[in-house]
């Protein structure tokens, strides 16, 4: 693995919050003698300074593939980083206290983007099982938890809902009216009422009854159309009568002439 050296010294030294920080005791890896070391743990990258303010990193361990558990050591509170593979080095290191040693060898087992893999999976099986469990205990579907979907809005679960309208509309006295198409085959309602039928959905209201024109209304309909001017007599005729009227009365209301 390659690895930019003036790229790790700074996220070493930036500002960037630490998971984990401390002094730790390391082992050589030629002498078996313990060095002091300032350790910072940033994500999956452990490194570790001679001095807490050095500006340089003397190293860094890159956790991934490898396991973190305690081991038997001359120092108290020992604990060894393994890698897999036989020419894999292995860190052992100690802590100062029983507290710290617990803390570190936790806080370095959950550094690789494995376990966060791991930590992913297990999240999202747990949403799905509660997931599975609000539509179970809602009387929702039984049917095994899929992929997340948006609800569908109310205007799109009415337009669900609706029947289709068909292609031509039927008419009745020259007039489109809505005839469910859906619902023809079924008994016609004498309830009287605009109801709902088994799956909760609007249905239109009974047509009232066709009006039957008779004879004598037709002849009067169309003698009425072909002369247009008759208002306009009636009109006239009404008014000089209702002109005639007001002026008895207010003759009248004056009284006789001495």
């Amino acid at each position: 693995m390659k690895l930019n050296e003036r790229s790790l010294a700074f996220y070493a030294t930036c500002d960037s919050p630490a998971d984990n920080s401390g002094f730790l005791y390391k082992r050589g890896e030629r002498h078996t003698a313990y060095h002091r070391r300032w350790f910072v743990l940033k994500g999956n990258m452990l490194f570790y300074f001679e001095e807490r303010d050095s500006r340089e990193p003397v190293g860094v361990i890159v956790l991934e593939g490898c396991n973190v558990e305690l081991c038997d050591s001359a120092e108290a509170f020992a604990f060894a980083i393994r890698f897999g593979g036989t020419k894999s080095r292995t860190y052992v290191l100690a802590a100062e206290s029983q507290a710290a040693m617990e803390s570190w060898v936790k806080s370095l087992s959950r550094a690789s983007f494995d376990y966060m893999r791991l930590v992913v999976r297990e999240l999202e099986k747990q949403l799905q099982e509660m997931r599975w469990g609000l539509a179970g205990g809602c009387g929702g579907s039984r049917e095994p938890p899929g992929p997340w979907k948006p609800k569908p809005s109310g205007m799109e679960q009415s337009r669900e809902r609706l029947p289709a309208p068909p292609a031509i509309l039927p008419k009745e006295n020259g007039c489109a009216v809505w005839n469910n198409a859906l619902g023809a085959a079924r008994p016609p309602d004498t309830s009287g009422c605009g109801g709902h039928d088994e799956e909760e959905s609007p249905r239109p209201p009974p047509l009232p009854p066709r009006r039957r024109v008779s004879n004598g209304e037709a002849a009067s309909t169309g003698a009425v159309a072909e002369s247009p001017s008759t208002f306009c007599r009636l009109h006239e005729q009404y008014s000089r009568e209702v002109a005639r009227l007001r002026q008895d009365w207010q003759q009248r209301q004056r009284g006789p002439r001495p």
